[in-house]
């Protein structure tokens, strides 16, 4: 049933999108049951980081079904990134060997942007907070085409003309510490379109059970360590540091949804595993990031683990990437409403 769904609002977002060109379609899956009870996240837990009541939430809401493509991303660089005055662009997504492939090319003004056929359907990384915010905006926007302002990149689920002032012409950053501390202050507007996923929707999409009310401690919908096989014949599988390494050589990351028989109890593939998630909690002075990643051990995909990007909200490192939230389109509301169709940033190995 949540499949119907999931192609229903697809198929509507392919709709509202025809006249654009290049359009992209990110593939969502409901989350209903709203109102849903949380659970203890964090050290009191047996995780870590601040104690936390995580997963309530109040609304339906629409989930990337997968995390966000280099070649989603590509076509957001081609659309609004002649010139790139955020740095939406790292050199390593091209040049490092854990880079998502992503090439650059031409001079600022004509810069135009390619990505190597074989890494179109892996996660991008190398991403800031700020790289995510921006690319939700464009989404909220409806895909414009055109310099970064206000009806591009700069607003709509996110304001962010109060970060603008810590970048260079080029795109550096000419103060990594104001522009976290101005990243860490940007919140979700209430007319929000899209979004990066907040911790509770998050948290609920990935480890909610709602047959059982319940939460599972791993996003594969289950209980026990996930595997690590490609092949995924069992189900219960994820792509996180272990022998070998990489798991799918010479690739770091696997193809969003390799893992077909893992998916999470709403239907959403890798919250587990490839690349860890940016969300917009604060956990002190950094953002969040969930889920674990190539380069961390497998207890990172677990539901109390409660982690931060480990240095700041404009870092671009190779293990960080995001997934997307949307306000389900009206159908989907009343299918939800209804009852309807259905009711490191490692901490412990790779670094960045």
């Amino acid at each position: 049933m949540n499949a119907l769904i999931s192609r229903v609002s697809v198929f509507v977002w392919f709709v509202l999108l025809a006249g654009t060109a290049n359009a992209v379609v990110i593939e969502t899956v409901p989350v209903g049951n709203p109102g849903n009870a949380g659970e203890l996240s964090g050290e009191g837990a047996g995780g870590c980081g601040p104690d936390r009541i995580c997963g309530i939430v109040d609304y339906a809401y629409n989930i990337g079904k997968y995390e966000v493509t280099a070649g989603q991303y590509t076509a957001f660089l081609n659309a609004v990134v002649a010139t790139d005055p955020y740095g939406l662009y790292n050199t390593n997504m091209w040049s490092s060997q854990y880079g998502c492939k992503i090439q650059r090319s031409t001079t600022s003004g004509t810069y135009t942007y390619s990505i190597a056929s074989d890494y179109a359907n892996r996660p991008v990384n190398y991403v800031s907070w700020g790289d995510a915010a921006r690319f939700s905006n464009w989404l909220h926007n409806g895909q414009p085409a055109g310099p970064q302002n206000a009806d591009t990149t700069e607003d709509g689920a996110y304001d962010l003309a109060a970060t603008q002032p810590y970048y260079n012409p080029d795109g550096t950053i000419n103060d990594q510490n104001g522009l976290n501390a101005a990243l860490l202050a940007v919140n979700r507007n209430g007319n929000w379109k899209w979004a990066i996923t907040n911790e509770d929707e998050w948290y609920k999409a990935a480890y909610y059970d709602p047959t059982t009310s319940s939460y599972y401690d791993y996003p594969t919908s289950g209980n026990a360590v996930p595997g690590r096989d490609r092949n995924d014949v069992s189900g219960n599988n994820a792509n996180y540091y272990g022998t070998p390494f990489p798991i799918d050589s010479p690739h770091y990351t696997t193809g969003v949804g390799q893992f077909h028989n893992s998916a999470g109890p709403y239907g959403t593939f890798d919250q587990g595993g490839n690349v860890w998630e940016w969300n917009e909690a604060v956990i002190g002075s950094h953002r969040s990031v969930r889920g674990g990643s190539f380069g961390s051990l497998g207890d990172s995909l677990l539901a109390s683990g409660r982690y931060d990007d480990g240095d700041s909200a404009a870092g671009e490192y190779l293990t960080l990437g995001f997934r997307v939230s949307e306000v389900p389109e009206p159908t989907s509301l009343a299918i939800l409403a209804f009852g309807g169709i259905g009711t490191l940033v490692r901490r412990r190995g790779l670094g960045r």
